[in-house]
């Protein structure tokens, strides 16, 4: 028998329980930070009109807290707020508004959302990839191939577009038939 086999077990669940330690430790600093930011912004926007800046950074916060209505309240602030947003922050916005309703399965307002967001920034391929999606959802399947064809016109190599595109190509191919 090894004599040395109990140090080897020890030292690999030493090991296991150091990386497990650090990832712990990121996510809570990453949470905290988080959590602060969202308390920062709340009463900031409680007491005082923000920028379209801050009303997006709150509204993505509430995106990932799965609070869609709340978000697309605040996404709609940053479209009216005072001050001109370059067009890819405006495209930008709109994309997560349509993720939102996406998210709640309200799905002809996100092809709207999504569609202004390309319409604003046509090269916008997180919006085309998402268009995709909800196409794909209701049961579009040629127009779905068409966003995921596009998206690989601005990005040949994105292997989400690739997959689904000939995915569903295999579909439209198996329902001519």
């Amino acid at each position: 028998m090894n004599k040395n086999l109990p140090i080897i077990y020890i030292s690999t669940l030493l090991i296991i329980l150091i990386i497990a330690a650090v990832a712990i430790v990121k996510e809570v600093i990453k949470t905290r930070f988080t959590e602060n930011t969202f308390s920062k912004l709340q009463k900031k926007l409680k007491n005082s009109p923000g920028t379209a800046e801050e009303y997006y950074q709150l509204g993505s916060i509430y995106l990932d807290k799965k609070l869609f209505v709340q978000s697309i309240k605040l996404f709609e602030k940053a479209l009216k707020s005072e001050r001109k947003l370059p067009p890819e922050n405006t495209a930008l916005i709109h994309n997560a508004m349509g993720y939102a309703y996406f998210a709640q399965e309200q799905y002809d307002i996100a092809i709207r959302k999504y569609k202004e967001a390309l319409k604003i920034y046509p090269e916008y391929v997180v919006a085309l990839n998402n268009l995709g999606n909800v196409y794909e959802k209701k049961q579009l399947i040629a127009q779905a191939v068409e966003a995921y064809e596009n998206v690989l016109k601005y990005e040949p190599e994105n292997k989400v577009a690739k997959r689904r595109a000939e995915s569903l190509k295999k579909r439209l191919v198996s329902s001519d038939k």
